[in-house]
């Protein structure tokens, strides 16, 4: 079926309400648009959903919800799992609580019961639900960091990971499956409580979730010893974690904490950043104007879903802010995790520290330093989750510290995702922690360094919209796969691996071997002088990335040494534009 004849289709079926047509019908002279909504159904990917809100089969509206929705109680339906229920959480984009109750009322419909949070929540309290309540999967509408236009569906499954295979591939399949959206289930709110299969939950998860926190405190005396001096600035960016984070810190003990008040309450227009991204420096302006005027000691910020963690830490030398990458802050919190845990209590002999593949090379420098095993997997915290779930199964391996560059980590196991209210509270802690030894989370960065080595990494990245973006992007991954290159900004490439094809190619002796990991559209160069360059899609949104670090014999000369990297980088993307 042609873009037109979806268009036509949805505009003649009853099953589509008349808000719907009316907004198809002030588009019909717009071909263009017309073609960007009609042209593929949205993609339902390994992350589920995600997409511009609006009416159409490329979009994310209450039809595409449901659709994805009945694909996903197929698949439950077909492991025999219907009993164990569903969570469902949403965050404070447009259009959040209307999918998730047009999703717990699908599910209801098809005999599953759903467990519908009573207000927004972040995504790791949703992973905790899915787990402590004993559902088989969770949904969680949310569009993460995206503007506002945006919105999405993520699935969990029963471990409280976002899906991995088997269970990606055979939702997928059954979401594609179906193809009439008349036969999509679906029942009234009232029917379906008096039914018991819609069931509001709050108090006691958060509760629970709370607790589980408050385990993987490490130094509750630091805690104590400077709740009265330390100064904590904090921005929710108008999203989730402005009540948990806030009583996760009280509940501490922290007395010092000072929210931004621009951006402490929800709203899905995001209205002080052009989009609510916790890596952006303007998500920090309102933030770091509140730190000066209360001369706080580290400035964070949460994404809407509170699950990454943005740092500014300050430098007490020259009295600047110093932003943290996630990186930076990742290895940072490993750091003080894993050599805590250390002095405290001993490190197990099966450890381990999980990153992804385009993480800081520090990571790995950190894990020799403790003596302990390093496990790199594909980008995205659900293969994190997959490991962490192998150790549990198989009673090998423990986990110590998992994170990704893109400014998200996980302390401890309640949940099986990204992170950021244990973040919040674990940072707060390690700044807690070396005040009372005379020090900032500056001072224990430049201690790292000094210790394991000036690695610096960096990104950049290319957003390109719509069908012709799509193309150009495969375009550039297919270029780079036929004629790598073998030398970037003076390192030599060592090593190429391609994900797709599973291969790990020795530049000086040709030698193939496998990468070990599922098939992925990335490409990654080992260069020499323990430098890297990483080539992938964005799998949540329309852009191509490039990875890379380096390592420097000082931080000056690591940011020379990564600033001409990035040039050469960005050199290499125009020329293939």
């Amino acid at each position: 079926m042609e873009y037109r004849d979806r268009y036509n289709e949805w505009l003649g079926n009853a099953y589509f309400d008349e808000a719907v047509k009316e907004e198809l019908r002030s588009i019909a002279e717009d071909d263009n648009e017309v073609k960007e909504r009609f042209y593929k159904e949205l993609e339902f990917g390994t992350a589920g959903l995600r997409g511009i809100i609006g009416a159409g089969t490329n979009r994310m509206n209450i039809y595409t919800v449901r659709k994805a929705t009945q694909g996903l109680a197929n698949y439950i339906i077909s492991k025999g799992e219907q009993k164990k229920g569903v969570a469902i959480a949403y965050d404070s984009r447009r259009m959040s609580p209307e999918f998730a109750d047009e999703a717990a009322l699908c599910l209801a419909a098809n005999g599953i019961k759903a467990y519908v949070f009573e207000s927004l929540r972040p995504t790791p309290e949703l992973s905790y639900a899915v787990r402590s309540l004993g559902c088989i999967a969770g949904i969680n509408i949310t569009a993460s960091h995206n503007p506002p236009e945006y919105n999405g569906y993520k699935v969990y499954w029963e471990d409280g990971a976002q899906i991995t295979p088997p269970h990606d591939k055979g939702i997928m399949d059954e979401v594609k499956a179906v193809e009439d959206y008349n036969t999509v289930k679906t029942m009234g709110l009232e029917e379906a409580k008096s039914a018991g299969l819609y069931e509001v939950m709050g108090a006691s998860v958060d509760d629970g979730y709370i607790a589980e926190l408050k385990k993987q405190v490490l130094h509750q005396d630091s805690i104590d010893a400077v709740k009265k001096e330390l100064k904590i600035v904090y921005s929710p960016l108008h999203g989730t974690g402005n009540i948990p984070a806030r009583r996760i810190l009280k509940e501490l003990g922290f007395e010092n904490v000072y929210v931004v008040k621009e951006q402490e309450l929800p709203d899905g227009e995001f209205p002080t950043v052009s989009y609510p991204n916790p890596e952006a420096a303007e998500a920090f302006e309102l933030g770091l104007k509140l730190a000066k005027e209360v001369d706080a000691d580290l400035v964070l910020a949460t994404d809407p879903d509170a699950d990454r963690l943005g740092v500014y830490v300050k430098d007490a030398k020259t009295g600047e802010y110093k932003v943290l990458t996630g990186n930076m802050s990742g290895c940072l919190l490993a750091d003080y995790e894993i050599g805590q845990r250390k002095a405290l209590h001993g490190l197990p002999e099966d450890g381990y520290l999980i990153k992804t593949i385009v993480t800081s090379n520090l990571a790995d420098a950190i894990a020799k330093g403790y003596g302990i095993g390093l496990i790199e997997v594909l980008t995205g915290f659900k293969f994190i989750g997959q490991q962490i779930l192998g150790f549990e199964t198989s009673g090998k391996g423990t986990y110590l510290f998992g994170f990704e560059e893109s400014y998200g980590c996980l302390i401890g196991t309640h949940a099986r995702d990204k992170d950021a209210i244990v973040a919040t509270m674990a940072l707060c802690e390690a700044a807690a922690y070396y005040k009372t030894q005379g020090k900032t989370l500056w001072d224990a960065m430049v201690d790292m360094y000094d210790k394991y080595g000036y690695y610096k990494d960096d990104i950049q990245s290319i957003t390109l919209k719509g069908i012709e973006g799509l193309n150009k992007i495969q375009e550039i991954l297919e270029t780079l796969r036929k004629n790598p290159p073998a030398e970037i900004a003076g390192y030599q490439v060592v090593k190429a691996r391609d994900y797709q094809a599973e291969t790990i190619r020795d530049i000086a002796t040709g030698e193939v071997t496998g990468t070990g990991l599922p098939k992925s559209n990335v490409l990654y160069y080992d260069l020499t002088d323990d430098a890297w360059l990483c080539v992938r899609p964005s799998g949540t949104e329309p852009k191509v990335k490039f990875y890379y670090g380096i390592k420097g014999t000082s931080l000056e000369d690591a940011d020379k040494k990564s600033a001409k990297l990035g040039e050469e980088v960005l050199a290499m993307i125009n020329k293939m534009l």
